[in-house]
C-alpha cells in the first residue's frame, strides 16, 4: 500500500472513532496530524510543528502535482492540516509559504493548498468526516 492510501485508510479510521465519540470536526484534524505527522495533541504541537514533524506514513503514490520525489507528503499535508486547525488555514498557509519556503508553484506549495482547502470544508462542515477519505483519494492519491 502506498503512503498516499495509506493516508486515506488513516483518515477513514480517524472519523469512524471521531463519528462514534461525536468528537469535534477540529478534534478529527488534529488527531489526523498527530496519526500521520506526529504533531501532538497536547501543547507541545507547536515544537513538533516547527520541527516539520515525524514521517509516520513514509513513502509515495501522490498525484503528479504533489509528489516532490520525498517520502514525505503524507507528513507534509497532515502536518498542515493539524496547525491549520489549530491558528487558521490563513496563517498555516502563510507560515508554510514564507517560513517553511514551500512556495505555491510548488509541488509542497500545492499540497499546502490542498491542506489548507480541506482544512476549511472540513471545519465548516461542508465536507463531512465520513467522506474525507475519499477526499483525500479524489484531490491527492495518483
Amino acid at each position: 500500500m502506498d503512503a498516499c492510501t495509506q493516508l486515506c485508510t488513516t483518515a477513514a479510521e480517524i472519523a469512524t472513532r471521531s463519528l462514534a465519540t461525536r468528537a469535534t470536526p477540529r478534534r478529527y484534524l488534529v488527531e489526523l496530524g498527530r496519526a500521520a505527522a506526529g504533531v501532538r495533541l497536547g501543547p507541545l504541537w507547536l515544537l513538533d510543528a516547527a520541527r516539520g514533524g515525524r514521517n509516520r506514513i513514509p513513502g509515495r503514490g501522490f498525484a503528479p502535482e504533489f509528489d516532490d520525489s520525498t517520502r514525505g507528503q503524507a507528513r507534509h499535508f497532515a502536518g498542515i492540516v493539524a496547525v491549520a486547525a489549530r491558528i487558521g488555514p490563513g496563517p498555516a498557509r502563510w507560515a508554510s509559504v514564507h517560513v517553511g519556503r514551500d512556495h505555491p508553484d510548488t509541488a509542497d506549495g500545492r499540497l499546502t493548498d490542498a491542506a489548507v482547502e480541506f482544512t476549511r470544508l472540513v471545519a465548516s462542515g461542508r465536507l463531512p468526516l465520513a467522506d474525507t477519505s475519499a477526499w483525500i483519494a479524489r484531490h491527492l492519491c495518483a
